[in-house]
């Protein structure tokens, strides 16, 4: 049996790994998904979140866990699963990358997404009066998160989506080749994407390699659109 912790995104909770949490109990291993402090249903005011506080909390899970666990970090949640790495190199079995951030040492996720032309994040983010959070614009919602998935399926994810807190996207990532360097990564990259587009994802796996990279022909929302093709490649690992 494998442990596998799922880590959500930006403006996400661990409501977006519904289908993928039975998928993987069926299959015999454990999964699991947790609000990170300030998202989904968490009540942590978002002033009080760092990049710090949110790598806290996903240390305090594996943790819990008695053996080496499978970190599996969508978008945003690559950043955190690298931080956590960094913290706990020796209780990770492998990171996976799903069209996440994979970030070199002293690199941001907003440094990243701002220098990127292809992505439509930046011409479509709204950010807070007072700075600390942000959201996306109603009506960019569908086209960059849920393009390929059921009306059903856009329709409720868009509804459950929830400030992000900046602070943590504007902290540079601090890991090591002693560190996080040792634990094994593989990449799922998604190549209808549109919020992390297939050639930014393409220059930060060609920039820090991984073991492998696997590919699916979905949006940025894979989870929703092929439950069944995503945790075939999560079995795989």
């Amino acid at each position: 049996m494998t442990t596998y912790i799922l880590v959500h995104g930006s403006l996400h909770g661990a409501w977006c790994w519904d289908k993928i949490v039975p998928l993987l109990e069926q299959a015999g291993h454990k999964a699991i998904a947790q609000d990170l402090p300030a998202m989904g249903a968490d009540k942590t005011p978002i002033t009080d979140v760092s990049l710090q506080s949110w790598t806290d909390s996903l240390c305090d899970l594996i943790d819990r866990e008695p053996e080496p666990v499978v970190l599996v970090g969508h978008s945003r949640g690559g950043l955190n699963i690298s931080e956590a790495a960094e913290q706990r190199p020796d209780s990770i079995k492998m990171l996976v990358y799903l069209c996440a951030y994979l970030l070199r040492n002293g690199e941001t996720v907003l440094g990243m997404t701002t220098s990127d032309p292809d992505s439509q994040i930046g011409q479509n983010i709204v950010v807070a009066d007072d700075g600390a959070s942000a959201t996306l614009k109603e009506e960019s919602v569908r086209e960059l998160f849920f393009g390929d998935c059921s009306d059903e399926d856009a329709e409720r994810a868009a509804s459950l989506l929830c400030p992000e807190p900046l602070a943590p996207l504007a902290t540079p990532l601090s890991i090591s080749d002693d560190n996080y360097g040792r634990v094994p990564r593989i990449y799922i990259e998604t190549l209808a994407d549109k919020a992390v587009p297939p050639s930014l994802q393409k220059q930060m796996y060609e920039a820090l390699p991984c073991e492998r990279v696997l590919s699916m022909s979905t949006s940025h929302s894979p989870f929703l659109s092929a439950p069944e093709e995503l945790v075939k490649h999560l079995l795989a690992v």
